[in-house]
């Protein structure tokens, strides 16, 4: 499983604004623009059970981040969200192309996860500060919440993001459906037209490209994280 994470300096690429969490994020996402099959129907799994999956070598978990007694704090770090092309649709997700979900047990805006403990070892907290790249459009508002113990958890529309363990490769959308809870931002909630999750996207593809060569260049403010490739 690759986990791609991007810090990026007050030089790296264009940036858009981050903006507060007002608007709701509603918990039934309408259908994905792009779908080349129907959206994943709830599972039976009671609501509020994270399922039974394991978290084995996916992305971020929901480990405390601590520091030092008197140390400075430290900033948390950057995560680029990006629209991806799946076999489910345009959804958003992470930078190396993981979907990423929302959480309907969530109060948007409230700051405040619903999942937590055991939770996060089937879906991990999208960590960082959140950011897209240059020429994306997306409907709604990227943000960030601080978890309980102190990390720093990218939100949509108010709404925490998660990714899910059991998403073993980039484009995999398997949790959409899941205890009838968990979702994929995709559809309206997403992008304005199916026409601009399209541009979306190649916007996302050359962005997301020029992230990674940065990575690679002595001295450059662009830091690769976790690399699996």
């Amino acid at each position: 499983m690759r986990t791609i994470r991007w810090a990026l300096g007050a030089t790296a690429l264009g940036m858009l604004p981050l903006a507060g969490c007002t608007t709701v994020l509603s918990p039934s996402p309408g259908a994905a623009y792009g779908s080349s099959s129907p959206a994943p129907g709830a599972s039976s799994q009671a609501p509020g059970t994270a399922p039974a999956k394991p978290a084995a070598g996916h992305g971020a978990g929901g480990g405390t981040m601590s520091a030092a007694k008197g140390a400075a704090p430290m900033m948390p770090a950057k995560i680029m969200l990006i629209v991806e092309q799946t076999k489910s649709g345009y959804v958003l997700a992470e930078g190396n192309g993981d979907a990423v979900y929302t959480d309907s047990q969530d109060q948007p805006g409230s700051g405040k996860p619903a999942c937590a403990g055991g939770c996060l070892s089937a879906w991990p907290a999208v960590q960082g500060k959140p950011f897209t790249g240059s020429g994306v459009q997306l409907a709604g508002t990227i943000g960030s919440i601080t978890r309980p113990d102190g990390t720093t958890q990218a939100t949509y529309n108010g709404s925490p993001l998660y990714t899910y363990a059991a998403d073993t490769a980039p484009g995999q959308t398997s949790g959409n459906g899941e205890g009838g809870v968990w979702h994929t931002v995709s559809g309206p909630s997403l992008a304005s037209s199916s026409q601009q999750a399209e541009s979306d996207a190649a916007a996302s593809k050359k962005a997301a490209a020029a992230a990674r060569q940065a990575s690679r260049q002595p001295g450059s403010p662009v830091k690769a994280g976790t690399a699996g490739q």
